[in-house]
This record gives structure tokens, sequence and C-alpha cells, in this order.
């Protein structure tokens, strides 16, 4: 087993953290990096050879941490067990993806997932993007975000493959596969959402949005997603906007696109109380608007954040929050 990172590193602020990483590109590149280009399927292709292994050699812990097997392929990546986990048990499986520029162990230090992995007994998982020609991590997600090289990696067939692979070694409750994205990796959420709907139980986008194109999601069941979104986000900001080679809906646009892809029939209303997720802000910031009339297992929110950034300063408990709405969300 790999040890949790450092104590130095959980004393940062984890918003000054990612804000750090981002902008200075200290989290792209690295290893495996340049294989990823060539490796989207490769999750897939490592499943056999490892799988019947790892299951059998699976052991129940009494604390989480990583497992010192890796997984992904040719873009390799860790599992984190929670303290636990029994085999055979079906457990609960989120994917994290760190958004442009950054990588998913820090990516996983803002949210504190390897905590909430341990108290709410779920797998975690958070795989890197590759590096584009500026060194920086990325998801090939959409039109929108985030290649600046025109990139035609599989980035959706590569994460759904490495969800074959870890139900393959653990025991993963097909049910329960949720995804968790940060900006670009939001943008890959909903890709991946779009593009193997009967796969995925929900996805969280903090500061993400859907295509523009509607046409480009063709789900086959209903996945329930919660949108976080601040209104004062200038990066990819609430009421949509350009970047890279086009327009993005906002927050609320997409939403509704896809209450429309679930078949949600009700309107979009706000459901008290307001939550608490932004630290720097006073008092309680987040209006919750919920769609009435949406089928089971799809859902439908958006969680306002009134003032907030495009890199909150997650208060306390807010990480718990949306993990407990996501790991309430099975597929029916």
């Amino acid at each position: 087993m790999i040890p949790r990172p450092s104590d130095g590193w959980l004393r940062v602020p984890r918003a000054c953290l990612l804000s750090w990483c981002v902008a200075t590109g200290a989290c792209g590149g690295g290893d495996g990096g340049e294989a990823g280009a060539a490796g989207a399927a490769g999750a897939t292709g490592a499943a056999g050879a490892t799988g019947a292994a790892g299951a059998a050699g699976a052991a129940t812990s009494t604390e989480g941490a990583y497992d010192d097997t890796p997984v992904g392929g040719a873009r390799p990546t860790r599992v984190w067990v929670p303290g636990g986990y029994r085999p055979g048990t079906p457990t609960p499986l989120v994917v994290l993806l760190h958004g442009y520029g950054a990588n998913g162990l820090v990516q996983s230090l803002y949210f504190g997932l390897e905590a909430l992995a341990d108290s709410r007994g779920f797998l975690m998982v958070h795989p890197d993007g590759v590096p584009d020609s500026s060194n920086k991590r990325y998801w090939n997600a959409s039109d929108e975000c985030c290649s600046v090289d025109e990139s035609t990696v599989d980035d959706s067939g590569y994460l759904i493959g490495l969800v074959d692979e870890l139900s393959s070694r653990w025991s993963v409750d097909p049910k329960r596969v949720f995804f968790l994205g940060h900006s670009n990796g939001a943008f890959m959420s909903y890709r991946v959402a779009c593009d193997h709907a009967p796969r995925v139980a929900a996805i969280a986008s903090l500061a993400g949005a859907m295509f523009r194109d509607l046409s480009r999601c063709q789900v086959k069941s209903p996945v329930t997603v919660l949108q976080l979104h601040g209104t004062s986000d200038d990066t990819i900001p609430y009421g949509g906007g350009a970047l890279m080679t086009g327009t993005f809906p906002g927050a609320e646009e997409t939403v509704a696109d896809w209450a429309k892809l679930d078949g949600c029939t009700g309107s979009l209303d706000v459901a008290p109380p307001r939550l608490d997720l932004e630290g720097s802000l006073p008092g309680d910031d987040t209006d919750v608007l919920r769609y009435g009339g949406c089928p089971s297992g799809g859902a439908v929110e958006l969680w306002r954040i009134e003032g907030g950034g495009h890199i909150p300063n997650l208060a306390a408990g807010a990480s718990a929050r949306i993990v407990d709405f996501l790991l309430a969300h099975p597929k029916p």
C-alpha cells in the first residue's frame, strides 16, 4: 500500500494548493504522461491480465490506503481502498477528474476525498489527463474544453475502460459508479455521462458545462446530475461563454439541457434550505435549485454559489455534502 500524502501538503489550504497548481503548471506532465496519447484504451487491455489476481488478493483492511498495484494500463493510476473494504460486498466507486493544469492527487486533496472514502466506504480513483504541448494535463472532453492541440485522445473510452478494470479487480457496485469533476474535469464528467449513461449513476460538476450542441449527447438511460457553480466564476462564467474553439452553455442552461435528456417534466425551483459551501463568504451562500418531475435515477440539481469563484474555498462539510448527494442517487 502507498501511504497518505505528507502532513506538510495537508496543511496547505486546499483552494490555495489547487490555484497554485493550475497557475504554475506544476501539476502538469509527470510519470506516464507521454504514453497517454497512445494509451486511451490501455485500461481495458490490462484488465484481463491482472483482474483475477487482484480480486483474489484483496483483503479486508482496517485503515484506508492506496493499493500498490497500478490500474489504467499505459496511463497508470492507483485506487484508494477504504478501511473496512470486504471483497464480495458491492462497493461504490467515485472517479475524480481534475481541472486543466492540475492532477488527480492535488484534486483529491482539494476535496478531501481520502477521508470521505473511509467514512462513507467507497473506492476512489483520481486518474490524470495527458499533458498538452505546454505540459499541462487536460481531458479531451468536448469541442469547448480543453484540448489546445486539437487532440484526438479518447478520454471517454479510457475512463470507462478504467471502470471496467477496477470492476474486474474490486467489488465495484455497478449501480453506484459516480464521477466528480472540477472545471475541465467537470466537462469530462458530462462527456462520460453522455457516452456511457447506462454505466454512470450520477455525476457532480463543479464549474463545468455541457455540450453546446445537445445532439452530441445521446443518453440511453437517466443519469443524476449535480451542477455546482459560483456566480462570480471568471474562468467558466456562470452564464456561459467562449472557450477554446467554441462556446459553452451557462449553469442554468446546462441543467435545463440535462433535465430534458433525463425526461424531467417539472420546473427548476428553489429547494430550501440554503447551504454553506464557500468558506470565504459569510453565512449560507448557496441556493439549491431542483427540477421536479424527474424519473427514477435522473434527478437534476443546481447548487448556485452566490459570489463564488472558479475554485471555491470549500467550507467545512461542503465536500461531504457533494459526496453524500452522489451516494444517495444509485441507479434504480
